[in-house]
């Protein structure tokens, strides 16, 4: 670094951190993908692992090639099954069914309070 131009090097300490905050980002997010992935046996996720973990360049970028057009149906799957599950706790600690919500919407329907497109949305909300 020259020592002439201070600020360019903190850019540049700034641009190394930050790329290895980022490298360090992929390799969580291919390790839990490794591990999330249902389709591969134990002895292909060692074997991905330890290319991860002896060969981290060559591993990760292996494994994105090879299998990383399906990361996001993966993260996409956990994601709705978190919600799933966020959803089901929230009702049980509510302390209300669907068929209690559905109760309520169809009262506040027959009042007029709600219109049908409401009603319908609200349906399918509950029911989802």
């Amino acid at each position: 670094m020259d020592p002439d131009f201070p600020l360019l090097s903190v850019f540049l300490y700034m641009l190394w951190f930050f790329a290895f905050v980022l490298w360090i980002w992929l390799l969580v997010s291919v390790i839990t993908d490794v591990f999330r992935s249902h389709d591969l046996s134990g002895w292909a996720k060692a074997g991905w692992t330890a290319a991860i973990i002896v060969l981290p360049c060559l591993g990760v970028l292996g494994y994105l090639i090879v299998r990383g057009g399906s990361m996001h149906e993966r993260n996409r799957a956990a994601a709705e099954q978190n919600e799933r599950a966020w959803r089901s706790y929230l009702r049980e600690a509510a302390g209300t069914s669907r068929a209690d919500e559905l109760g309520k919407l169809a009262h506040l329907h027959d009042q007029g309070i709600i219109s049908d497109v409401e009603y319908e949305r609200g349906k399918t909300k509950i029911l989802a």
